[in-house]
Order: C-alpha cells, then structure tokens, then sequence
C-alpha cells in the first residue's frame, strides 16, 4: 500500500482489493474471535442438521461453480 494516501478512500481498485484480502486473511486465521449474530448461529445450525439427516441434499463445491458459471456465463 502506497504510505502517502490519507485515507483507504484514496486507495486505487487494486490496493481496496489487496487491503480486503489482507483483512479476511486476519480475520480468517481466528474464526472463533469473529462474532456472530444468534440468527446466523441458528441458521448454521438449521444447515448442519439438514445435511445431516439428507447426506445427499448438498452438492459439491464445483458443481456450485459450474451452476453459477451456466447462469451468469462465467
């Protein structure tokens, strides 16, 4: 990052974008110290249970890419 800019405002896509990853990088590396709100830990929980007890409910990470990609022609 360029030590002369005021304000992150002033950071150019490139550098937002690097500044971003910096952050959930640090962020990632201690999950148990990102709060969460009591209605995302019922949802996760409301998630796991499902997977759970329907095993062949979830799909794999690739095929939710290649949806993704075959809606929005990526």
């Amino acid at each position: 990052m360029d030590a002369n800019v005021d304000s992150i405002f002033d950071l150019s896509p490139p550098e937002k974008l690097q500044l971003v990853e910096d952050l959930w990088d640090d962020l990632a590396a201690v999950p148990s110290e990102v709060p969460l709100h009591d209605w995302q830990k019922e949802e996760l929980a409301r998630r796991k249970a499902n997977l759970t007890s329907h095993p062949a409910s979830g799909i794999s990470w690739d095929e939710v890419k290649r949806r993704v990609r075959s809606q929005h022609g990526r």
